[in-house]
C-alpha cells in the first residue's frame, strides 16, 4: 500500500511539473517592445523635438503647455501599448476640438512620430503595432475641426 501511495505521489508530481515545462513564454507586450517607461519617455521627447522643428505643424502648439502635453502623451502611449498606465486625460475629440486640424497636419504628426520611433531604434513590427493602435483615433481627433 505504501508503495502504491509513493508511486501515485510521484506520478502526480511529474504530471504537475510537466504542465509547467510546456507553458509557452508570453511574448513581450507592445509597451515592453517600446522600451517600457524609459522608452516611451524617449519616444515622446523625440516626437516633441520633431514637432518643434516641423514648420508644417509647430504653430498648432504655440500656446501649449509642453510639459503637460508630454506627460499626457506618455500616459496615452503607455495605456494603449498595454503598459501599467491608465490614460486619464480628455477624450481625443475634446482634446483636439476646434484646432483647425487638416489631413496634412495629422499626417505631419504621424511622420514626426515615425521619425521618433526610428530614432529610438524601435523595430518595424512595434512601430506598425503602435501606429495601428493610434489609427482608429483619427476620426475622434478630426471630429470637431
Amino acid at each position: 500500500m505504501r508503495a502504491l501511495c509513493g508511486i501515485a505521489t510521484v506520478a502526480i508530481l511529474i504530471t504537475g511539473l510537466s504542465g509547467c515545462v510546456g507553458q509557452p513564454e508570453r511574448p513581450p507586450s507592445l509597451y515592453q517592445r517600446l522600451g517600457g517607461q524609459a522608452g516611451v519617455h524617449d519616444i515622446v521627447t523625440d516626437l516633441l523635438i520633431n514637432v518643434a522643428d516641423d514648420p508644417r505643424i509647430v504653430g498648432y502648439f504655440a500656446h501649449t503647455n509642453i510639459d503637460y502635453l508630454a506627460g499626457s502623451l506618455e500616459q496615452y502611449i503607455c495605456d494603449i501599448s498595454d503598459g501599467p498606465c491608465t490614460y486619464e486625460g480628455p477624450s481625443m475629440a475634446r482634446a483636439h476640438q476646434h484646432m483647425g486640424l487638416t489631413d496634412a497636419s495629422f499626417n505631419a504628426l504621424v511622420d514626426d512620430l515615425q521619425r521618433a520611433l526610428m530614432a529610438q531604434d524601435i523595430d518595424m513590427g512595434a512601430r506598425n503595432a503602435l501606429l495601428g493602435r493610434l489609427a482608429p483615433q483619427y476620426s475622434e481627433v478630426m471630429r470637431d475641426q
